[in-house]
């Protein structure tokens, strides 16, 4: 398996003058770090108006600094708002090739539609349409990174000859994913040769059904919608690595039992006041907040860590993404929990991605193990 670190910009209250500085700083040299240590993937998401849940509206700019002070990690975005009323799909082309090009050739391209009405309703997106919206875009825009020029006429981009310059250094193009949160939406992926980063936070059993059925669509019915296959399997979970459970826990599961408590305020149709909300304090005084973390979560002492994550790796998931940063957790206790998982399991895994690699090209049908899309 690869491993990733996530970003969402949580910012519990209460905020002071300098709490969205400290907060993208921090975040950097937890990147900076986690590229020396060796960690394959940073992912970053796109949400707009989401108080204290996520802080992260440009995650663009924020990866084009962290490919500044990077030099192997791959720049995940984990999502790229595909609806043309949140990003035209010209501008995203551009976005992305840029960021190729300055990263020399590290930019994986997440997309997905969002679905919290906060965002829907910020910038007059159909619910209703949204995934018919995506999909167009996206099918859109790849021909942007293809075409010179190139011009489109659908239902929702009506988008006349141009050549959309600059073009992304990797060919065809950026290794494509899509966010899952269902199984439906998984399969969806493998029908069109897209990544799957899942979202779900499902058990392992789960996971390897769906890892399953992802891989036997891609071999058997993929019809891609890019111009390369990307044929990849990613689940996110919670992280904190402690030489001690019981530091781990009290380090790692309030911050994602936040993440879980804001999730549920914005996607569950939870009424909000924007400008006036404090999360943190209803979810300090919930008396029923639950959170998996305990036992589903990468939380915990290395060798707990260890055992769920050969429960995943046994699953055949390709990636493990890390949520890092989550609700009020500590930079300092983000960063040693980076350095401990690196020294004690990262060089063991990494040994054993040669033979997932092996098995991911049986899966395909192939005869040798297939990469993402190279750099040109």
């Amino acid at each position: 398996m690869k491993f990733g670190i996530f970003y969402e910009m949580q910012l519990p209250k209460p905020w002071g003058p300098t709490s969205e500085l400290d907060i993208f700083q921090q975040s950097l040299e937890q990147v900076e770090l986690a590229d020396q240590l060796g960690y394959d993937y940073v992912w970053e998401v796109e949400h707009h108006f989401l108080e204290e849940y996520s802080h992260s509206s440009a995650p663009e700019i924020f990866l084009a600094a962290a490919s500044q002070r990077t030099r192997n990690i791959r720049l995940g975005h984990g999502i790229v708002l595909m609806p043309p009323a949140y990003n035209h799909p010209a501008r995203t082309a551009e976005r992305i090739a840029t960021l190729d090009l300055i990263s020399n050739g590290r930019v994986d391209f997440g997309t997905g539609e969002s679905s919290s009405e906060m965002e829907l309703g910020g910038f007059g997106v159909s619910r209703e349409e949204k995934r018919e919206q995506w999909e167009e875009s996206l099918r859109c825009l790849v021909g942007m990174f293809r075409d010179e020029p190139w011009e489109f006429h659908g239902k929702y981009i009506d988008f006349p000859k141009r050549n959309v310059i600059p073009k992304p250094l990797q060919k065809p193009h950026p290794p494509l994913w899509v966010a899952c949160s269902n199984p439906d939406t998984v399969y969806m992926a493998a029908k069109y040769g897209l990544g799957t980063l899942g979202f779900d936070f499902s058990v392992p059993g789960e996971t390897a059904k769906r890892r399953a059925e992802y891989y036997r669509i891609i071999r058997e019915e993929c019809e891609p919608i890019g111009d390369a296959v990307n044929a990849q399997y990613a689940v996110v979970s919670g992280f904190m690595c402690c030489p001690r459970d019981e530091e781990a826990v009290e380090k790692g599961v309030p911050g994602m039992q936040f993440f879980g408590y804001a999730l549920s305020h914005y996607y569950s149709g939870t009424k909000h006041e924007p400008g006036n909300t404090d999360l943190m304090n209803a979810f300090a005084g919930a008396t029923s907040v639950t959170g998996n973390a305990e036992t589903g979560g990468c939380i915990g002492s290395p060798k707990t860590i260890r055992n769920r994550l050969l429960a995943l790796e046994e699953a055949g998931v390709d990636q493990v993404i890390f949520v890092a940063q989550a609700g009020a957790t500590k930079h300092d206790d983000i960063m040693s929990s980076l350095r401990l998982f690196a020294s004690e399991l990262l060089p063991e895994f990494k040994e054993r991605d040669i033979a997932h690699q092996k098995r991911r090209a049986e899966w395909l049908g192939e005869s040798s193990p297939a990469e993402p899309v190279a750099a040109g």
